[in-house]
């Protein structure tokens, strides 16, 4: 008796930790090496999700031992190099957590956003200071993810059209943060008396 249409997509039962998904998402967008994950990482996820070196390598391992890469030796001169191409099975298991509905959450730690928070414990001066030190960054973060949309483009070209989506989002989030910068510098512009702490000498 069958247990079900042939062409159901049966992924192995595999669970992956985030890395894990990272790793195997750019092997199959055609980082090929350790090295090569690292460099794509840099130009495009980084910006919002970060991974190291030491996390690279050993889920490399993991997901050629679960057979959802392959690697072969592949050696540039003295220096050694393992390189590795998606197999079907991985495939399979990317596009499961893919479409896997569960909760998606959304952390940010910005620790420029905590610095302004407690900003009114400052002389006027220093939280506009501090305000344009946050805006600064912003217009450096548009203006780098500015410099690799070419490098979006041509993915898209290629038929990768969601990294261009995903810089494209990333570049109107700190637009976003360049404006609300520049509506509220205006407010900190009078010089208002701080609000002393009741019971603080003064």
């Amino acid at each position: 008796m069958a247990n079900g249409p042939a062409n159901v997509e049966r992924p192995p039962a595999l669970e992956l930790d985030s890395p894990g998904y990272v790793v195997l998402g750019m092997v199959r967008l055609g980082a090929r090496s350790g090295y090569e994950i690292k460099q794509t990482v840099e130009l495009s996820i980084r910006f919002f999700w970060t991974i190291s070196q030491a996390q690279i390598y050993p889920s490399l391992k993991r997901l050629e031992h679960a057979g959802l890469i392959e690697g072969r030796d592949e050696p540039r001169g003295k220096r050694q190099r393992r390189v590795y191409e998606i197999t079907a099975d991985g495939e399979a298991v990317l596009r499961q957590w893919l479409r896997r509905e569960e909760p998606i959450p959304f952390e940010l730690r910005d620790l420029g956003l905590v610095k302004l928070f407690f900003a009114d414990a400052l002389e006027p001066d220093e939280a506009l200071a501090l305000l344009a030190n946050v805006q600064r960054r912003s217009e450096e973060r548009v203006a780098a993810l500015s410099e690799i949309e070419s490098t979006a483009l041509a993915a898209e070209i290629e038929g990768n059209a969601h990294p261009l989506l995903t810089l494209q989002m990333g570049i109107a989030f700190h637009r976003a943060m360049i404006d609300v910068c520049r509506e509220f510098e205006p407010r900190l512009r009078p010089h208002r008396p701080r609000r002393r702490i009741r019971g603080r000498a003064p």
